[in-house]
């Protein structure tokens, strides 16, 4: 039997922290879009501008011409608008793959793709019935604390008029005092 090759092993082993890079649509940029678009360019698969693939983070300006900041004062930047769109029709392609591949295979397979739902929701079933306990368990507890609450006010508010009831108005205590 072979060995795992290196950079398998390098896979499964703990790195340090990476530094946060932007990120389109959940992948670098840097390290994915970029060269992606540059390998789909040179190949005359796209033809994205060079200043967008030199340039691909953008500042933002507003309609005025104006640079954009966001609300703790940091200039807000963009990723360049060819880059956005090309990102946005992988995704999209993306999507109809995976929908014109499921598509095919309930054609194929109707019989194996049934028995797959089949299995999903029999498996299901115990984690829908726990979740529901739990959640019955949780909604009863909050109601049984907002009623609690609603108690605890009503006590406290009793207390207060019972209190004003008992305490003389200021000027009844003037007459109080006058009459002695």
């Amino acid at each position: 039997m072979k060995q795992t090759p290196n950079y398998i092993k390098s896979l499964l082993l703990p790195s340090a922290k990476t530094p946060q890079a932007r990120r389109v649509w959940s992948i670098d940029l840097e390290t994915v879009w970029l060269p992606f678009f540059t390998a789909t360019n040179a190949m005359g698969d796209t033809a994205i501008p060079s200043d967008a693939l030199g340039a691909p983070i953008r500042l933002a300006y507003a309609k005025d011409g104006s640079v954009k900041f966001s609300n703790s004062g940091r200039p807000i930047s963009k990723v360049a608008k060819p880059i956005a769109d090309s990102v946005t029709l992988v995704r999209q392609n993306f999507v109809a793959n995976l929908q014109d591949y499921a598509s095919q295979v309930v054609e194929a397979k109707q019989e194996e793709y049934a028995n797959q739902v089949t299995m999903a929701q029999t498996a299901s079933k115990p984690i829908l019935a726990h979740d529901k306990e739990e959640l019955d368990k949780a909604v009863a507890l909050q109601i049984e604390e907002a009623l609690r609450q609603a108690e605890l006010e009503a006590q406290t508010e009793a207390q207060t008029e019972a209190q004003t009831e008992e305490t003389p108005e200021p000027d009844k205590e003037k007459e109080l005092a006058t009459v002695s």
